[in-house]
């Protein structure tokens, strides 16, 4: 199982977005996926026509355990109406959370705990993380094997980003291993100078971890969401599509070289 998970300290970037179009993309490619919402605004809950403020299972119940009971994880799947492709839903409860589980220790592997007896369900799980720094957040980072973090190509996204670096500094202080991530440009507008701007901006200073190119603005988005599906669904030759198509085969091989340097073999060769 491939986990990665969304997130940036700012909201409307291309998280949702970001996260269902990868998702239905590697579902249409045949692989199980997995779509988890952390967010308790619940957008991707909300994309597949589940409303976070009635759905009756949803990634709250997990953090009603010390111990996620066996089964429970599995008990939450929900269908996106891709075969290949499930969710486990937000509730808006999630916002609760911080306050519930004050002074309660190890909350912070819930969803590693609970992703773990669905390991061998899934091919790849994409977590969309809420755009605030906490419990929610620490789980997702906590979870993931790969970090994608979507900015849209304006500056104050940019500014954002900086507050999701500091927190990434901090995550990577108490991990065995640093955390790979790829920064996204999003939201590209090329008729713009704003979007010009910022996207040099972001290559000048991230340009050893920021992906290549750039997710451009795409009405078929909008279109899909409406629909309830993904955009690879909707429309598969759309440019969104295809940039996310590129996005993929680029976070693909970026996590293979990281395991593969990872290995016995690996570390052995350096």
């Amino acid at each position: 199982m491939h986990v990665w998970a969304v997130a940036n300290q700012k909201g409307g970037v291309g998280k949702t977005t970001t996260a269902v179009t990868l998702g239905g993309i590697l579902a249409d490619r045949g692989h199980q996926v997995l779509l988890l919402d952390l967010d308790p605004h619940g957008s991707l809950t909300s994309y597949f026509k589940y409303d976070p403020d009635s759905v009756e299972k949803s990634v709250y119940d997990l953090f009603q355990h010390k111990q996620v009971p066996e089964d429970l994880p599995a008990s939450l799947l929900l269908d996106t109406g891709h075969d290949r492709l499930k969710i486990i839903a937000a509730s808006t409860a999630l916002a609760t959370l911080e306050r519930q589980m004050s002074g309660k220790g190890g909350m912070g592997l819930v969803v590693a705990k609970s992703l773990a007896q669905l390991w061998n369900r899934f091919d790849y799980v994409l977590i969309d993380s809420p755009p605030v720094l906490g419990l929610l957040m620490i789980n997702a980072l906590a979870a993931c094997e790969q970090l994608i973090i979507p900015v849209q190509t304006e500056f104050l996204a940019i500014k954002g980003l900086e507050r999701m670096m500091r927190t990434l500094k901090m995550i990577n202080k108490a991990r065995k291993q640093a955390l790979p991530y790829t920064v996204v440009p999003t939201l590209y507008d090329r008729r713009t100078q704003a979007s010009i701007q910022s996207l040099r901006l972001l290559r000048n200073t991230y340009g050893d971890v920021i992906w290549h190119s750039m997710v451009p603005v795409d009405t078929k988005f909008r279109d899909a969401s409406v629909a309830g599906m993904p955009a690879s669904m909707l429309d598969p030759e759309s440019r969104g599509v295809h940039a996310y198509s590129v996005l993929l085969k680029f976070l693909q091989e970026k996590e293979g070289e990281a395991r593969r340097a990872a290995s016995p073999e690996g570390r052995g060769a350096q």
